[in-house]
């Protein structure tokens, strides 16, 4: 594992989870964000949207970077993981309009969570010594979890209760899980010494 992937996972859930929160500080008068979405706070109508957008931005540039780095996941768990940073860009670049339909925010956002969700089952390895995060049974099972948080997102959209709070921990799960598989395989990495974990580099 390349050293600057542990930092690039580590920024995601701080540029996330930071920027949903001082984006929601910024806006006029009683914005709940257990009821808005993280997208509204993006969206052409809210104050101060650079801020989220930002986030947004640094986040899918995160995962891609993360992606590059996570060598000993399989690679088709590292293309999930990369797709869904840029589907991240593009949830970004497509920010929701002021009224109206917005098929290519909605799209966007739909591949980033599906990609982030199901890219754990596609990194496990069998053979590679590999933490627990990289073996299938805790993979699957983390992904089977990260599915289940964006059903209740989408059940949550369609009902109307508590959206942004759904949203906001199926993102924020999402977010956190390329940095625990890198910490794992931090851990893993170092035997014995500082030393020892930047010879293996």
């Amino acid at each position: 594992m390349r050293s600057w992937a542990l930092a690039s996972s580590a920024v995601a859930p701080v540029a996330l989870i930071g920027g949903w929160t001082l984006a929601a500080r910024r806006q006029p008068g009683g914005f709940d964000s257990t009821v808005e979405t993280i997208s509204a706070l993006a969206g052409h109508h809210a104050a101060d949207r650079w801020l989220m957008t930002t986030a947004l931005v640094c986040v899918g540039i995160c995962h891609v970077l993360t992606a590059l780095g996570l060598s000993p996941a399989a690679g088709p768990g590292r293309v999930a993981l990369g797709a869904g940073g840029v589907a991240t860009l593009l949830v970004a670049a497509f920010p929701l309009p002021v009224a109206g339909p917005a098929p290519a925010h909605a799209v966007s956002a739909g591949l980033a969570f599906a990609a982030l969700s199901v890219w754990p089952a596609l990194a496990w390895r069998r053979h590679l010594p590999v933490p627990a995060t990289l073996r299938a049974t805790v993979s699957c099972l983390a992904a089977v979890v990260l599915l289940a948080l964006v059903a209740w997102f989408a059940t949550s959209l369609g009902t109307g209760v508590r959206v942004g709070l759904a949203e906001r921990v199926a993102a924020g799960a999402q977010a956190f899980w390329p940095l625990v598989v890198t910490v794992s395989l931090f851990v893993q990495g170092r035997p014995g010494s500082i030393r020892s974990w930047i010879a293996s580099r």
